[in-house]
């Protein structure tokens, strides 16, 4: 499960991932030549600060690709039903497939996704049971690179040490300002809005609700049972190994979840 390739056809999805990729190739190239390693080699930081910035970019767009990639839940046309979860099953009236319970058809996409959460044209895929973490790291780790690079931009005007500037590039000498106004403002644009998004996804696990549940007022049974919030974290990133959940790098083992503890949509 979640380890087949996904691919959307999506003019407006490509156009919105593009904008990202470009935003994470300008920081990911300028910062570093006009900040970091002029820096470094004036003795401002340390080879640290250095590796820690590419580390979060390394993260960053890695989860970035596999999130946008990934089969986030996709339903096949006939899906074997064990006999005892047949209860648990209804039809999807658009596509006439029968489907689990908490699952949307996706209209943008076309077909059903197994406890889908959002269509996001920023990573041009649903969000759903099998990428989903992979989406909370893409909004965790854009975060971290966008608030790294805003301190890099402060420091360089305000804490750090005038550079020598004989052996800087033409370009970057004569448009160094304008450079870092660019990232400056791409930053916090970025970071406003990814804190907001990843601020109700956290909310949603907590309170294992999707965020079409809570569009569709279908969370209200109140005699469902409350998980503790390690469980509801523990099924999304499909481990009970915590480090693992901010690794992008590997395999997500679905962890069985009782079918009385579901919220039924």
């Amino acid at each position: 499960m979640g380890h087949r390739i996904h691919f959307v056809v999506d003019p407006q999805g490509w156009c919105c991932m593009g904008l990202i990729i470009f935003v994470w190739l300008y920081n990911t190239i300028f910062i570093p030549k006009v900040i970091l390693f002029p820096h470094y080699e004036e003795g401002n930081i340390s080879v640290v600060a250095v590796l820690c910035y590419y580390f979060c970019s390394l993260f960053c767009i890695a989860s970035l690709f596999r999130a946008s990639v990934a089969d986030p839940g996709k339903l096949p046309e006939n899906p074997e039903i064990p006999i005892t979860e047949r209860e648990h099953w209804e039809l999807c009236n658009k596509c006439n497939v029968m489907r689990p319970k908490r699952s949307h058809h996706c209209s943008r996409c076309g077909h059903c996704v197994r406890r889908m959460d959002h269509h996001c044209p920023w990573i041009n895929n649903c969000v759903g049971e099998d990428n989903h973490w992979l989406f909370l790291q893409l909004c965790f780790y854009t975060q971290i690179l966008s608030s790294y690079t805003l301190i890099l931009d402060f420091c360089h005007y305000y804490y750090f040490l005038p550079l020598k500037k004989e052996n800087w590039d033409v370009f970057v000498f004569r448009h160094e300002l304008a450079l870092l106004r660019i990232s400056a403002f791409m930053g916090l644009i970025i970071l406003g809005g990814i804190s907001r998004l990843f601020y109700t996804q956290l909310m949603g696990i907590f309170t294992d609700t999707t965020s079409i549940e809570k569009m569709s007022n279908c969370c209200e049974d109140i005699s469902r049972p409350q998980k503790p919030w390690q469980q509801t974290f523990s099924e999304v990133f499909g481990t009970h190994w915590k480090i693992l959940w901010f690794i992008p790098f590997r395999q997500r083992q679905p962890l069985r979840v009782p079918y009385h503890f579901a919220n039924h949509a």
